[in-house]
């Protein structure tokens, strides 16, 4: 599950880079560990990067509608 979006004013906190503005793709992703994290990319780019702080741990990450309704969490702060 992918989401396009504007970034919004400031820009997207990564872990790696820093800011990030603009057209940008973001897609949750659940860890082996339960943690749904938030990741970026420029619209079009290969390269992914971890959205700061937006990451929710799920009790059962083999329960799929909870990671489902981590993502749609996740997704939410950055769509209207």
């Amino acid at each position: 599950m992918t989401k396009d979006v504007v970034a919004p004013p400031g820009g997207v906190m990564t872990d790696e880079v820093g800011t990030i503005t603009g057209e940008l793709t973001l897609e949750p992703k659940v860890g082996d560990d339960g943690t749904v994290r938030l990741r970026a990319q420029y619209k079009g780019a290969e390269e992914w990067y971890t959205v700061t702080g937006a990451q929710i741990k799920v009790p059962d990450p083999g329960n799929g509608a909870a990671v489902d309704r981590a993502a749609q969490d996740l997704l939410s702060r950055f769509t209207p």
